[in-house]
């Protein structure tokens, strides 16, 4: 079975990347939530250019991917659930949930540390919120991120379904989460029990501080409940709210050469989280 998840990962990811992008880029031409600031011609060459880079750079500079690393740990015998004698079926669950929460402290240490909030602002300095944010990050963010990732891999001895899973859920749910979509508020109100919604995540992504540091989560919105990080809505409302940062806010912000020199742009490099609200 790993064998074959390992020999088909490019396939599954691909195949969920393009079935889920097309869903939510579809949704989001229906039922639009906010009116667009720039056209899609003027982000999303940028915002799926990243994409493309990050991809390459990942497989050149840290050829073993998340699921060969976890085949690897499997076969040395590394990690807390084959050493603890879990079942693989209730390893799969456990290492998916912890991973999400991994991924949530992850995102909260980006916004703490200065340096890393300086690579992670690349991602809120959008200032239109649909599917292509999702994977807008910055690839040295991506890199570290997939470093984290393998260490978790290692610790929990994560099977490799489990993180296959997880890579194709975090994905998945980052493209769902940053659609520009309208969903019914009685529907938002059930699916955030369980999912991370976009008017859930949209909070995240206010020029204000205080909203900036709340709902850091990806995949599963317990973490954010959990740790005292949730709320619910914006102050100014969906429709009104302002998306990004107060800096990086011209258009020629958007295209890719000046997306990579952000974090290294002369402005503001406090953390976000200590930024007066």
């Amino acid at each position: 079975m790993n064998t074959f998840l390992t020999d088909y990962e490019i396939a599954i990811r691909l195949g969920a990347f393009f079935g889920v992008f097309v869903f939510v880029a579809t949704a989001e031409a229906l039922f639009p939530r906010r009116a667009r600031l720039l056209s899609r011609w003027a982000r999303w060459p940028s915002n799926l250019g990243i994409v493309v880079l990050d991809s390459v750079l990942g497989r050149l500079i840290l050829p073993l991917a998340p699921l060969g690393f976890a085949a690897l740990a499997a076969d040395k015998g590394w990690g807390l659930m084959p050493q603890l004698g879990v079942p693989e079926g209730l390893a799969i669950v456990l290492c998916v949930v912890l991973l999400d929460m991994a991924i949530y402290f992850q995102h909260v240490m980006f916004h703490a540390v200065p340096l890393l909030w300086r690579l992670h602002r690349m991602h809120h300095a959008d200032t239109d919120y649909d599917v292509t944010t999702g994977a807008r990050f910055h690839p040295i963010e991506i890199l570290l991120s997939l470093g984290i990732k393998l260490a978790m891999i290692a610790l929990l001895g994560a099977p490799v379904a489990a993180v296959l899973i997880f890579e194709v859920a975090l994905n998945a749910t980052a493209m769902f989460n940053h659609g520009n979509m309208r969903l019914p508020l009685g529907l938002d109100r059930l699916l955030r029990l369980l999912i991370v919604t976009p008017d859930m995540h949209r909070v995240h992504h206010s020029v204000l501080p205080v909203e900036t540091n709340s709902n850091f989560g990806f995949n599963l919105p317990w973490w954010d409940r959990i740790f005292g990080t949730y709320q619910a809505q914006p102050q100014a409302g969906h429709t009104a709210m302002t998306i990004g940062l107060d800096q990086f806010r011209e258009p020629v912000d958007q295209r890719l050469d000046q997306m990579l020199l952000q974090p290294f742009r002369a402005g503001e490099g406090d953390d976000a989280i200590n930024r007066e609200s």
